[in-house]
């Protein structure tokens, strides 16, 4: 250890320090630490340091930005933010089926004109898919159905 200290240029306290404080265990780093990955799961992975140093705060562990990315940092955990949905677009109008409303809205009776559409949305801990069907003279929904698919099942069901 002399020599070794010696040729590297170190002090043996330093290098006994070192040895002493790899071994310990800090609790509070654990518990820290433990705050971290929780608020990153309840995230679901996309709040960073700043963040998670806000959410630990108004839960009662005072942390600052610097030391959450540093334990961030320690335990591999990074902010990735969600992407864009990908919709397909269509390039030009579909050609076997022409566009008869063309975007003129004013209907002169019911039950003429219905449209639809469909969104997603986030529900407890995945997306589904919800199908309206609305009535273009009264403005009111016909039909509606929700699903984990978006498929022709939930449009049918919309319709009946």
């Amino acid at each position: 250890v002399v020599s070794l200290c010696s040729a590297l240029e170190i002090h043996r306290s330093s290098y006994r320090y070192w040895r002493k404080r790899r071994d310990t265990v800090n609790p509070a780093r654990v518990r820290l630490c433990s705050e971290i990955r929780r608020a990153w799961n309840q995230s679901r992975g996309s709040a960073g340091a700043r963040t998670l140093a806000e959410m630990l705060t108004q839960n009662g562990v005072p942390m600052s930005r610097y030391r959450a990315g540093r334990l961030m940092k320690y335990l591999n955990l990074s902010s990735c933010q969600p992407g864009k949905h990908q919709y397909k677009n269509a390039r030009q109008e579909h050609t076997s089926l022409p566009n008869l409303l063309e975007r003129q809205f004013a209907v002169p009776e019911p039950d003429r004109v219905w449209c639809g559409d469909i969104t997603y949305l986030w529900a407890g801990n995945r997306w589904c898919y919800l199908a309206v069907v609305m009535d273009l003279f009264a403005r009111r929904v016909i039909g509606w159905s929700l699903s984990a698919h978006a498929d022709t099942a939930l449009i049918s069901s919309a319709l009946r």
